[in-house]
């Protein structure tokens, strides 16, 4: 599962200028809301941050004045130029919900594994894989789905391909052959010279 242990601090300043001063010192601030919660202002480390969202569906367990939250990033906020994070709006999530998202995470290693080993881009069966999810499936059923999916396409790609080429194989020699009977026959060459 993609969970994430955290340690955040509180915050008491707001506005542009506290939020430069936090992010100089290595910490970026962010918030978390959610089901019947008051709103809290907290700051977490950088590069702890920046580790964990690199991971697909993280779930982010949140320790915080001696108690821990589990989260999921709701919006991520990066400077347009340097794509550093500015805010982090976190949600407060259930355990059930947290498993789920485990659980699409693992799917989708497993499936992005399946496509490399199979030859085949691990971005079009993860696209295939959301899709799948998204119609109900269960992650794992869907990996193995947006795999063999995929693969299909590809192969179907590959024959469509191959006759093709053929198709354009036997089209240059039709106009080979043409081009050869049309050419009127070749006159002796005369020697150079005389």
């Amino acid at each position: 599962m993609s969970q994430v242990a955290i340690t955040a601090k509180a915050r008491s300043e707001f506005g542009k200028g506290a939020a430069r001063k936090l992010r100089r010192e290595g910490q970026i601030p962010a918030v978390i809301y959610g089901s019947g919660t008051e709103l809290l202002h907290i700051t977490l480390p950088e590069h702890e941050l920046n580790l964990a969202l690199r991971k697909p569906r993280v779930v982010l367990a949140v320790t915080f004045e001696g108690s821990t939250v589990i989260t999921k990033p709701r919006d991520v906020q990066r400077d347009p130029v340097k794509r550093v994070i500015e805010h982090l709006d976190l949600v407060i999530i259930s355990k059930l919900e947290a498993a789920t998202r485990g659980n699409m995470a693992d799917a989708m290693k497993v499936a992005e594994a399946a496509a490399v080993e199979a030859g085949i881009d691990p971005g079009t069966v993860a696209a295939a894989m959301q899709e799948a999810i998204a119609r109900g499936e269960d992650p794992m059923a869907a990996a193995l789905h947006a795999v063999s999916d995929v693969r299909a396409q590809a192969e179907a790609y590959s024959e469509a391909n191959a006759a093709q080429a053929e198709v354009d194989d036997a089209a240059a020699a039709a106009v080979a052959a043409a081009a050869a009977a049309a050419a009127p026959p070749s006159a002796p060459a005369e020697p150079a010279g005389e």
